[in-house]
């Protein structure tokens, strides 16, 4: 089954970190070349590996420029948002065939992107690219081949599998939507239990992302298939139970907490530890996200530190020694504090909410592990808010979790 996702970053308390403000995914993703004079383009382009069955464009080549062709031959003028940071994009040519047709002037971030076309200032999706839902819409993507994609490649190794499950949710008058990643081997186990990693979205994706952008089920497959990692089931559910969108007031700020965490605590982990064969207590429990669900998982683990034992923030915020000293049972409840972010995102080595005081994410962990907090700091190197920050994220969580 088909899974979907997409980028925000938390603007959250004095107490974590904000490295970009509500935008849609689009304009938070970094896919922009580095700044200084471009090497001749090479001509190898291929198609992307997430264009639509049989579709050429767009294609990347070795260097990670992307080349767009989208037929309009009534349209006056065509625009893809992937480009250089501040260039809007990048603009096609209309050929004789009636064809646009162009090429990124820079080579792009490796790993996924969204994108859409402006075509006579209307936005479309590209009819050559598979859609993925980000930004509160579906979008169109590009993969630009990473050095390391081996990790999260689809290998010839047991995988497990992903399915979705409807759970009621009385808070909400509603049936919620969840996908649960079950391990290699789940189904042939009999009475063999495990841990659980509850794993959320960011901002304007949806229950599907971490199984299609984030590939987290192929990311746990090749680590189970490695002994890297102990085989544990992943839960993936939407994160919103209020609507925020882009330029609401107070923006995520507005945003409360209390209805989705009765929605997680009190709703689907006991119809998870119901429906599957779980180790259901605290020590066999951990909660992570990335961007919106990194903000969710540091409101809601410090406050349920009898269901959780990990807690994971994945561009979603920092931990300082005053959030733990806050927090009762902090340290003796918590087995792992996990912070990464993707060095883009920290160049300049400070960052904080807009408008409020300036907070440094290093100094953070490293004040942390000094006072003696069992915590894990991680940089993606040369990523920024985007899907390969957070694929490297969860392939160093996940070998820490569940270790007892």
């Amino acid at each position: 089954m088909k899974l979907t996702a997409t980028v925000f970053l938390a603007t959250i308390a004095t107490t974590t970190i904000a490295i970009a403000t509500a935008l849609p995914a689009s304009a938070q993703t970094s896919a922009t070349a580095a700044p200084g004079p471009a090497a001749p383009v090479i001509e190898d382009f291929k198609p992307s590996s997430v264009n639509q069955p049989g579709q050429q464009y767009p294609q990347v080549n070795s260097q990670g420029y992307a080349r767009f062709r989208v037929v309009a031959p009534d349209a006056k003028a065509v625009k893809v948002s992937l480009g250089l940071g501040g260039r809007g994009g990048t603009v096609l040519a209309k050929d004789a065939d009636g064809a646009w047709t162009g090429t990124s002037e820079g080579p792009l971030d490796e790993g996924f992107h969204y994108y859409h076309l402006t075509v006579d200032g209307g936005t479309f999706n590209d009819p050559g690219t598979l859609n993925f839902y980000g930004s509160t819409r579906w979008e169109s993507s590009i993969e630009i081949p990473a050095k390391d994609a081996d990790f999260y490649a689809l290998k010839n190794v047991p995988h497990g599998r992903v399915e979705q499950v409807l759970f009621a949710s009385p808070s909400t008058g509603t049936q919620r939507r969840a996908f649960v990643y079950t391990p290699p081997g789940y189904d042939k186990a009999g009475s063999t239990r495990y841990p659980v990693l509850y794993l959320q979205h960011g901002w304007g994706e949806d229950e599907t992302a971490w199984a299609n952008q984030g590939h987290a089920n192929l990311i746990m497959d090749n680590l189970i298939a490695t002994g890297k990692a102990r085989p544990f089931i992943i839960v993936m559910t939407y994160g919103m139970t209020n609507d925020i969108k882009p330029g609401s007031p107070g923006g995520l700020a507005s945003f409360n907490i209390k209805p989705f965490q009765t929605v997680l605590v009190d709703e689907l982990i006991p119809y998870v530890d119901s429906q599957y064969r779980t180790l259901a207590d605290q020590r066999h429990r951990a909660m992570a996200g990335l961007s919106m669900g990194g903000f969710e998982t540091k409101l809601i683990v410090p406050a349920n530190l009898d269901k959780f034992a990990y807690m994971g923030l994945l561009s979603g915020g920092s931990v300082s020694v005053e959030d733990v000293d806050k927090t009762p049972g902090y340290r003796d409840k918590l087995k792992l504090t996990f912070v990464s972010f993707g060095s883009r995102e920290l160049e300049g080595g400070r960052s904080g909410p807009p408008g409020g005081p300036p907070v440094d994410p290093r100094a953070n962990a490293e004040a942390i592990k000094k006072a003696g907090i069992k915590s894990a700091f991680y940089v993606s190197p040369n990523t920024a808010h985007e899907f390969l920050t957070w694929r490297r994220s969860l392939l160093q969580f996940a070998p820490m979790l569940f270790r007892d």
